[in-house]
């Protein structure tokens, strides 16, 4: 990669000037950079206000929902690739039409991470209209500052990040106001440093983009599987057997509280934090099939003796009672060696089960079981789960030597995600790191 950063071409930059600790060879002596508000440098345009009811396949104009921004895009958005929604002629209201090189913001956020997450426009030809809408904010630099492919990377950088979580309002939704991002001071190199940067992390992006194009196909991969090897509702068989088990008759109906129970952890108080001591697993530390690894709690080492029953080793399967649901999927994970011999926190529960365990964790990733949970725990905020409230769901159980088989599958099928994710994980991190170095720490700048 010729933008590779190395000892070749990159020199060290002092941390008390505008200037990335990392630079090319060709810019170690261009000085410093510049510093603007970003009023000085983006004028505003208007948006729309259309809701997610009125967007489509059909319409003829291109709309950018801030829920997508969110979820869908990172850092640009391409109109002649990616799958975009649109509206009808009928519902456009003198919002501002979308231009190579405008930056949307979503001016609202569930979580601080999501604060003023922006993309940047690409892919708009002749003959596109697109426009941005309900709670975005649209930029636009007419007067040139930045390249296009640099504007998107200006929300990502350390310092910008730190300004906009400060100037941000609001409690359990957090948002952003046209006024307040006035206010942010964003770094300016000159054009050839964009472009030599965007170029650099430009090609980090595509390896990112291949290695969760196939971390996509394998969780597809699974996906198709389980419904193949799980009876689907109201058949006694799935679709799919290994050739052995083909002529073992049907599966045993029976109820969730015959196929396994869920052992609540205990009501330990906040009081019982302990600096150093054995692991205190509690609902954060549970994810969506892994564990996270979340900030260590612990209980005190005497605590293990006087709560044995309450702790879990590598290999159990722990559950979240409160909110089990993330995107339609229960947060369920096997305990991993950083939470072996851990003790339960009351709102997480342990799988209890005389059939293959494996085999139930899959079961409980299945389409038909999440939904008749979701149903029997609906109505609560925040929603809890407990056994006795879905020991009477009906499930479909083979012998153990099949169940074997098929956690055996898809066990094999759960490491190659895990590998993937890794991967992915990796190659995210070691954006993340040029990206700290590539640009200036504008908090330790000092004028």
């Amino acid at each position: 990669m010729s933008n590779s950063l190395d000892a070749t071409n990159m020199i060290q930059a002092t941390q008390r000037e505008l200037k990335p600790k990392l630079r090319f060879l060709e810019f170690r002596d261009a000085g410093e950079w510049d510093e603007k508000r970003l009023d000085e440098m983006f004028d505003f345009h208007s948006t729309a206000n259309n809701s997610r009811a009125d967007l489509s396949n059909a319409g003829n104009i291109f709309y950018i929902h801030y829920g997508d921004i969110h979820t869908k895009f990172h850092q640009y958005i391409d109109f002649s690739k990616d799958a975009i929604p649109k509206i009808p002629s009928s519902l456009y209201k003198n919002a501002t039409f979308l231009k190579n090189g405008d930056l949307v913001i979503a001016d609202a956020s569930e979580d601080t991470e999501g604060i003023a997450k922006a993309v940047e426009v690409r892919g708009i030809e002749d003959g596109v209209k697109a426009i941005s809408g309900l709670h975005t904010i649209l930029l636009r630099d007419s007067r040139q500052n930045y390249i296009n492919g640099f504007k998107g990377l200006l929300r990502e950088i350390a310092g910008v990040k730190k300004q906009i979580k400060r100037l941000a309002v609001g409690v359990k939704v957090y948002s952003v106001s046209k006024t307040v991002l006035k206010q942010v001071l964003l770094p300016l190199p000159s054009h050839p440093e964009q472009q030599k940067i965007a170029d650099c992390l430009s090609s980090i992006d595509d390896l990112i983009t291949a290695q969760t194009q196939k971390l996509d196909k394998l969780k597809t991969h699974k996906k198709g599987l389980m419904q193949q090897l799980f009876p689907a509702e109201g058949e006694t068989l799935p679709k799919l057997r290994f050739p052995e088990f083909r002529d073992t008759g049907e599966w045993k109906h029976t109820t969730v509280k015959e196929a396994f129970t869920i052992f609540q952890g205990f009501a330990f108080a906040s009081s019982d934090n302990a600096e150093h001591g054995v692991r205190w697993l509690k609902i954060a530390d549970v994810g969506i099939q892994k564990m996270e690894l979340t900030a260590q709690s612990h209980l005190p080492y005497e605590f293990v003796e006087k709560y044995q029953k309450f702790s879990v080793k590598r290999g159990d399967y722990v559950i979240a009672l409160t909110r089990p649901f993330l995107n339609k999927q229960l947060k369920i994970a096997a305990v991993n060696s950083l939470y072996d011999g851990a003790l339960l926190n009351q709102r997480v529960g342990k799988l209890m089960t005389s059939q293959h365990i494996n085999f139930i964790y899959f079961l409980l990733q299945t389409s038909y079981l999440i939904n008749e949970i979701e149903k029997n725990i609906s109505g609560s905020e925040p929603p809890n789960l407990s056994a006795q409230q879905i020991e009477d769901i009906s499930v479909y159980i083979p012998l153990k030597v099949e169940q074997q088989k098929i956690a055996d599958c898809l066990s094999s099928i759960d490491e190659l995600i895990a590998a993937q994710t890794h991967k992915l994980d990796t190659l995210k991190t070691h954006k993340k790191g040029l990206m700290q170095q590539l640009f200036p720490t504008l908090e330790e700048v000092q004028r």
